[in-house]
């Protein structure tokens, strides 16, 4: 497949002039704000694919060596899906289209959300039947709530544990216990243990998935604990195998999945395809305050199909997390003015409960 982009100052205009060169059977693969270097080009970028006909050079076979050639099929089986969401948005779009809004499809774009959810909440669908929530800690059913956070370096898992461990375990005033296998960050157990004594609770440094499992049933008559796990990153994913195959299969264990909301949205995509090993159950993200662009926070859940557990922002503890709410989510991705205006109610002054109004 061939792909050529086309700016313009509104994705509808962009698609336009797509349409007019490529016809109508070109498929849609992206749609998002123009880059700086080419934003003098016009203010969006759309990229469209084109199957070449046989006779067309670029159809013919290049011999490429074989690392490149595992990269570029591991790089298609991620798009894949994308692009099939991207071809039935291209098909059923039409700036005129009957009750489409154009403002809106271009504001949600520009979110950087999928293409095709946006065309159908531009549409009148409303953003929140594409993703679910889940604000709870442990499994349903579970006699006692294991959470355990996963997820690569610097997103903050640690910082969130704690807060978490604050929220459900000191302010609930319930029996809890913090667990941690992260042995490879210098200073880091000792850090864990400093916080897990202000909070008033025992802090477990275990080294093998054994041990781990040891102290889960060491610690059976706690009604919460939080497992804290080292952040891995791209080529380090075998080191961690046997921890997450005792993770994913473990009856009582809560996967959080932790990503930062400011990650760009094919990263993003990239992490949470690495940490399938993991099994997670739910996403949560941090970092909400470092970005205004939500969108890709709704296609993962959407493409994933997981549940938003809880949004973070800064340091402190517990205060800065809250639980993931709907509304709370399509504010950030729409808007709040733009939200109030789709459901023709006013816009909430705070829509969502912060950490420090404990459940």
């Amino acid at each position: 497949m061939k792909l050529k982009s086309y700016f313009s100052g509104t994705v509808e205009a962009a698609m336009e002039l797509a349409r007019k060169e490529l016809g109508e059977d070109a498929l849609l693969v992206n749609a998002r704000p123009a880059t700086p270097e080419t934003r003098h080009l016009g203010a969006y970028e759309v990229v469209f694919g084109v199957t070449p006909k046989p006779s067309d050079p670029a159809s013919k076979l290049e011999t490429r060596p074989a690392d490149r050639l595992t990269q570029e099929l591991a790089d298609m089986k991620r798009e894949i899906e994308r692009m099939t969401q991207c071809f039935r948005a291209a098909r059923m779009f039409t700036p005129a289209a009957e009750g489409t809004q154009p403002g809106l499809y271009t504001r949600l774009v520009a979110n950087e959300l999928d293409a095709m959810i946006a065309q159908t909440v531009a549409q009148g669908a409303p953003l929140e039947q594409f993703f679910e929530i889940d604000p709870t800690v442990g499994r349903a059913g579970a006699a006692r709530g294991v959470l355990a956070l996963v997820g690569p370096p610097g997103v903050g898992k640690t910082t969130t544990l704690v807060k978490l461990a604050a929220r459900y375990g000191l302010s609930s005033r319930r029996p809890a216990q913090i667990v941690t296998t992260d042995v490879y960050r210098i200073a880091a157990a000792d850090q864990l243990r400093s916080l897990a004594s202000i909070l008033g609770m025992g802090c477990d440094v275990v080294e093998t998935p054994v041990a781990l499992a040891q102290s889960l049933e060491e610690h059976r008559g706690k009604d919460f604990v939080f497992i804290d796990t080292p952040g891995l990153a791209k080529g380090e994913m075998e080191d961690g195998a046997d921890l997450a195959r005792l993770i994913a299969t473990h009856p009582e264990i809560d996967t959080h999945l932790v990503l930062a909301a400011s990650m760009k949205p094919a990263d993003m995509a990239q992490v949470i395809e690495r940490y399938e090993i993991f099994a997670p159950k739910k996403l949560l993200f941090t970092r909400i305050d470092e970005t205004d662009r939500f969108g890709a926070l709704i296609n993962e859940a959407a493409r994933r199909s997981l549940p938003i557990s809880f949004l973070a922002t800064g340091q402190q503890i517990p205060d800065d997390i809250e639980p993931a709410t709907k509304d709370r989510l399509a504010e950030l991705v729409l808007g709040a003015r733009a939200q109030a205006s789709i459901t023709g109610e006013d816009a909430p002054a705070s829509i969502g409960r912060t950490a420090g109004a404990a459940a």
